[in-house]
């Protein structure tokens, strides 16, 4: 199933992704209640399996024709970030073979952890203004991992059968205020720094998180085209790992790094950083394309 959420009225909504559009749970439960049914992302999240299924079974009763008044077309609605309000969002560094060599930095013996707050979601096909305190602003094409249960110690083995879903993620970072310090936090948590979406796909629709593809393309152009299975630690490793430091609870989302063709990774002299009026679409195999234009911070 492909999670969405719908910005209505300037309050987010539920959606589920179909063949012919979107669905609108809020305005199809007001044509066809049903009190099981949640309109929300992240009740659907922590209700894990049983709130899928319900959700799945209230959809395939549906009618989807045309004239359908909880029927959208993908180009009229207006996007909010796939997960809404994730308890944690913790981030991973370092973590494609290539990418630290791009970067000349040695591959880390553990993962390297930092975290991002909500003032960085924000949607697909949304404007991003670029900060007036950088000038080195760059993108980051990651697979993003939602947490489904809660987990504690929980063991490598285990691990995937504790996560809800994925989604495409554009770790945006300001390299000048990341690299301002030893801690990278200020330079990746400016506002709308972590667009996701435009999905949240569960899991069972994935397969394997550490053999999809990835690429970004910055106005038109491929930046960056890569595998997942290029990750210094694996999804299941990675959740192991963090759950036996802290508990991860449900609609936690974890960014899992990003692999080579990063601005940084260039040359000085060919290295050329977001500019108002770009485009840039992440991609990542099986989960959707994510578009964002950035602009002038007023």
């Amino acid at each position: 199933m492909k999670l969405v959420t719908l910005i209505k009225e300037g309050k987010e909504a539920l959606g589920v992704k179909i063949q012919k559009g979107i669905i609108d749970v809020e305005a199809a439960l007001s044509e066809k209640p049903n009190d099981q049914i949640q309109p929300n992302v992240m009740e659907i999240i922590a209700g894990g399996q049983e709130a899928v299924s319900q959700l799945e079974d209230y959809i395939s009763t549906l009618s989807v024709s045309n004239d359908a008044a909880y029927l959208k077309n993908e180009e009229e609605i207006q996007w909010g970030p796939c997960v809404t309000q994730p308890n944690k969002i913790i981030c991973v560094g370092l973590n494609y073979r290539k990418h630290a060599d791009e970067t000349n930095a040695p591959y880390p013996e553990v993962p390297i952890l930092f975290n991002k707050f909500n003032n960085t979601l924000t949607g697909h096909k949304r404007e991003i203004a670029v900060p007036k305190v950088t000038e080195q602003l760059d993108y980051e094409v990651e697979l993003g991992v939602v947490i489904g249960k809660k987990a504690k110690y929980v063991s490598k083995d285990e691990a995937l059968d504790y996560i809800f879903g994925y989604c495409t993620v554009n770790d945006l970072s300001a390299r000048d205020l990341q690299l301002r310090t030893p801690q990278w936090l200020l330079g990746k948590t400016c506002d709308d720094f972590s667009p996701m979406g435009p999905y949240l796909v569960t899991a069972d629709e994935v397969g394997d998180p550490n053999n999809l593809q990835l690429k970004t393309y910055v106005n038109g152009e491929v930046r960056q085209d890569s595998n997942t299975s290029d990750m210094i630690f694996y999804v299941d490793e990675i959740v192991s790992y963090i759950s036996q430091h802290m508990t991860l609870t449900p609609g936690d989302v974890i960014l899992t790094g990003t692999p080579e063709g990063v601005v940084l990774g260039y040359p000085v002299e060919k290295q050329v950083y977001i500019q108002p009026g770009d485009e840039v679409t992440v991609e990542i195999e099986k989960l959707g394309i994510l578009t964002n234009t950035f602009v002038q911070e007023k």
